[in-house]
């Protein structure tokens, strides 16, 4: 078998690789994953991210599929249910957090035809190519990552620190932090 060289921060965990060689750094446009990128990375905050991954099918189940429409339609009673399932993280800020995210996420499409658009005017609409030597020359947040961050709060979004949007701009190809000595490294 052939052995690639990756970013160090996923060697070594076959799902952690998985996610690094085909989905992280990979543009993202589409709404409905967009969305699931940011309930995953609004739960991962404090938390490492290896967590969510192991729990990314469960979160899947839990969730309706990420589908926006039914999340923010969430009675009491299914909130309820989320935080007795084992199988998510059962931070009552973060299980409501993702309902009234989803209630954001979709004004945001009312107001700028979808979330993509809306994301993507940030980088004007392509990936942000950095060039790190190692995984220390990686930033937790950025500039823009604070500005983001900033707007996505004032419409109500939740959980959406510089540092968790900075991750989301990773997880969706926003920004490219590959290393350079990574196989995947553009």
């Amino acid at each position: 078998m052939e052995s690639k060289t990756r970013c160090k921060w996923c060697s070594g965990i076959d799902i952690y690789e998985k996610y690094h060689d085909e989905e992280w750094g990979v543009p993202v446009y589409d709404d409905q994953k967009l969305f699931e990128f940011l309930i995953l990375e609004t739960f991962q905050a404090g938390l490492s991210w290896i967590t969510i991954l192991r729990k990314r099918e469960n979160f899947r189940l839990a969730f309706n599929d990420f589908d926006y429409s039914k999340i923010a339609e969430y009675s009491e009673d299914k909130i309820q249910e989320l935080l007795q399932n084992a199988g998510i993280i059962r931070n009552q800020l973060k299980v409501r957090s993702a309902v009234s995210n989803a209630i954001a996420f979709m004004k945001v499409q009312e107001e700028f035809s979808s979330f993509s658009e809306y994301i993507w005017q940030f980088t004007e609409g392509k990936p942000i190519t950095n060039n790190p030597k190692t995984i220390k020359d990686v930033p937790a947040t950025t500039p823009l990552s604070d500005a983001i961050s900033k707007d996505l709060k004032k419409r109500g979004f939740k959980f959406v620190g510089s540092t968790v949007v900075y991750a989301h701009m990773q997880a969706t190809g926003m920004v490219d932090d590959h290393v350079e000595d990574c196989w995947r490294k553009e």
